[in-house]
């Protein structure tokens, strides 16, 4: 059975999904024939930008609703809207979140609590306010980040989250299990993104001989590992971290 096929017709919700890993989610789920709802929190232009592009393929256009994953009130909406949109849920993609750095002696509280709240405090709330509508079968993907298992220096607020991740999807995969509802965590870890250059290329070339592959992941390699973990192919899967870094 290809991706496609085992995808065609799923009932999907990705986060923070009109740019990066998100909007190269969304897109893999739309052309496997997915209904897919998302979300993003400011920028209208690229949730245009991305259903256009999508109309213009002729795959299905996904529901974009602008929601702050880190207010329980939009979160409520935002469920709701798949609802009604979808009538319940068969994919769920936490992905929504931000960077964060500044050494610990000078990071401020006000950092600290912006980091967690929406790297893990969101996933929490999205995950919680859509459990009524995840059907059995169902696959929760969160998108976490392989330095939160070899740390970062610089970043103690984002590995602490992204480490906090993997213990909600452990915690989650035993609880929701019986419900026939898998949990795992995709782990990227710094990815190139040609549609996004925002990064120093020096940086980029230090990361990427630091793998073992000798190169980055973009978007669409982790894109590729989250459609993977939604489909028939890991039924069996549930409660994993799934690297997707090159070989660091």
């Amino acid at each position: 059975m290809s991706v496609g096929t085992a995808l065609d017709g799923r009932r999907v919700l990705v986060t923070g999904g009109t740019k990066g890993i998100g909007r190269a989610t969304v897109r893999a789920f739309a052309r496997a024939g997915a209904r897919v709802v998302t979300c993003y929190h400011r920028d209208a232009k690229a949730a245009d930008a991305l259903t256009g592009e999508l109309a213009d393929e002729g795959v299905p256009v996904p529901l974009v609703v602008r929601a702050d994953v880190t207010d329980q009130a939009d979160v409520r909406r935002l469920a709701e809207r798949c609802a009604d949109a979808l009538g319940g849920l068969d994919v769920l993609v936490n992905n929504a979140g931000v960077d964060g750095s500044g050494a610990l002696e000078d990071l401020p509280p006000q950092d600290w609590e912006r980091v967690l709240n929406v790297d893990v405090t969101a996933y929490y709330l999205v995950t919680q306010a859509v459990l009524p509508l995840l059907a059995p079968g169902a696959s929760v993907i969160n998108v976490g980040a392989s330095s939160a298992l070899r740390g970062r220096p610089g970043a103690a607020h984002h590995g602490a989250a992204k480490a906090a991740v993997i213990g909600l999807t452990a915690s989650l995969a035993k609880e929701l299990g019986p419900r026939d509802i898998r949990v795992n965590t995709v782990a990227p870890g710094l990815v190139e993104d040609p549609d996004d250059p925002h990064l120093p290329a020096r940086m980029l070339d230090r990361v990427r001989a630091m793998t073992s592959l000798g190169r980055l992941a973009g978007p669409a390699d982790v894109a590729g590992a989250v459609l993977f973990l939604a489909g028939e192919n890991a039924r069996c899967i549930t409660g994993s971290t799934l690297n997707v870094d090159g070989g660091m």
